[in-house]
């Protein structure tokens, strides 16, 4: 079935959280060695010109809830076009496992008898606020953060939410826009009303978007500024420690000027 010389490989890629330069060396290699990749919704798509000799692109991601390929299919393609073509590249968005089924796919293509390799990105839990100026921890304000997903396979409410509502730790949740509701109700219950939250839409790309409020206000912000998927919910007293980076910037600027 193989038609050229490459060994049938997978190398699952994680591209970052959007903004193209955030992605890593090791990642931009692994593009341009591919002969087929396979990207992900949340995959910036200026990231395909590194694939200038690959031979085939093919979009698998999922958008407004409509998938272009189920998971099973999509397994099943990697395994179809590395013993067609050699080495596929499953390109996903931030780190390829957190949350990205990174592992499901490598373990599918194992059993499959190909090569697997992995490389990791940087995450959006990590990046989106961190670009931001939020710190997800910081000294006598928070000693660690929980990642959550906002939902579950079963498309319920994640029941790790309720169980880090009751921490001091910074919570950070992906895929949660479509639960705000039931998130803020979690944290009013555990009397967390005046707790701050920032809701981070398209996080390093040049449309990011961000509301900051607390959990009782979070809700009116989001209808306010029209916020929505994908977002970042960052929720703690991290929020108020956020370092406004464009007006840090804008000093370093004047400071070289005047030197």
């Amino acid at each position: 079935m193989q038609t050229t010389n490459n060994i049938p490989k997978l190398t699952v890629v994680g591209a970052g959280p959007g903004d193209p330069d955030l992605i890593s060396i090791k990642a931009v290699k692994a593009i341009e060695s591919a002969d087929v990749i396979l990207y992900d919704a949340l995959v910036n798509v200026d990231l395909l010109k590194y694939a200038s000799t690959t031979k085939e692109v093919i979009f698998v991601g999922k958008r407004k809830g409509c998938y272009a390929y189920q998971q099973e299919q999509i397994n099943e393609l990697i395994v179809q076009r590395a013993k067609s073509f050699g080495h596929v590249v499953r390109l996903k968005g931030g780190d390829p496992f957190v949350f990205g089924r990174g592992a499901e796919e490598i373990e599918y293509a194992k059993l499959n008898h190909l090569e697997v390799d992995v490389v990791p990105g940087m995450s959006s839990a990590l990046a989106v606020p961190t670009n931001q100026g939020i710190p997800l921890t910081k000294r006598g304000i928070s000693e660690s953060f929980w990642v959550i997903t906002g939902t579950t396979k079963n498309h319920e409410i994640s029941g790790d939410i309720a169980l880090a509502a009751k921490s001091s730790a910074t919570v950070v949740i992906l895929m949660g826009m479509s639960k705000l509701t039931e998130i803020v109700q979690v944290f009013k219950s555990e009397n967390k009303h005046e707790l701050p939250i920032a809701i981070i839409q398209n996080g390093t790309y040049a449309n990011e978007k961000t509301g900051i409020g607390t959990i009782n206000s979070i809700q009116e912000i989001v209808e306010q500024q029209k916020l929505s998927s994908p977002a970042i919910i960052v929720i703690g007293e991290v929020v108020n420690e956020r370092t406004n980076l464009n007006r840090i910037k804008t000093e370093l600027r004047e400071l070289t000027s005047a030197l």
